[in-house]
């Protein structure tokens, strides 16, 4: 596990662009899967690509699929795909057929059979499994990733790609990627800022049994953390 600190949220954000733009560059004849996440901090980085990074992002080489998602519109302002489409996917001009959302006004378990089916179908596969060059993911101040909440450690042990999850705050489901994707990706990079966080960060750097996301930090093969100061300062980490 590779943790990179940088001063603010906004310079963290700039960081993991350039970090992404960077695997692509040196890998120049080859498409990038990449699983995003929603919420607050990738908001800011979605902002910061389309206006910073829009003239050196080769997105025709760029598959963008999605993580997770909340089971409202894709107008909602609470839907992860309908976000990164207005901050920039569109503002970058970026081809629909790149780009594979999950519907999250569908009905929840045959969208997650029909995104499961999608993702395995156009995803390149290794050992039998989709494989992502990169899943990116956050993590809330309860230790939950994915969609996936403390007491549904289940869903990391599932061979369906896709799986229903509860946000069990408020009782809105969603569509959550499960283990078996992210512990077959190439690599998994957690996007964590904020000194609200800070519980959750020592979690993922010191323990492998105190949560969904500190579990598949602690598991997966390769394992990056791209955090702001007040995440590590709070969380006493240096």
């Amino acid at each position: 596990m590779k943790s990179y600190i940088y001063s603010t949220a906004t310079e963290t954000a700039h960081a993991l662009i350039k970090h992404l733009v960077g695997m692509m560059e040196r890998e120049p004849d080859r498409t990038f899967y990449f699983a995003f996440s929603g919420g607050s901090t990738p908001s800011l980085m979605f902002d910061i690509w389309a206006n910073e990074y829009k003239e050196v992002t080769p997105w025709k080489r760029m598959r963008i699929y999605w993580v997770d998602e909340r089971c409202v519109p894709m107008e909602d302002s609470e839907s992860n795909y309908g976000t990164m489409r207005r901050l920039l996917l569109d503002e970058v001009g970026m081809p629909g057929e790149f780009v594979f959302p999950i519907f999250g006004d569908y009905p929840p378990e045959a969208e997650a059979k029909r995104y499961s089916a999608q993702v395995c179908r156009t995803v390149p596969l290794w050992r039998g499994f989709p494989t992502f060059d990169a899943v990116l993911l956050g993590a809330g101040d309860d230790g939950h990733t994915s969609s996936i909440f403390p007491g549904q450690e289940y869903l990391l042990a599932s061979f369906h790609p896709y799986e229903v999850s509860v946000n069990p705050y408020n009782g809105q489901q969603r569509i959550a990627m499960t283990g078996c994707l992210l512990f077959a990706a190439r690599k998994l990079i957690f996007f964590i800022t904020g000194k609200n966080k800070a519980n959750v960060v020592r979690d993922i750097l010191d323990s492998g049994d105190t949560g969904p996301a500190a579990y598949v930090a602690h598991h997966a093969e390769d394992v990056e953390i791209f955090m702001d100061a007040q995440a590590e300062k709070a969380s006493g980490t240096m």
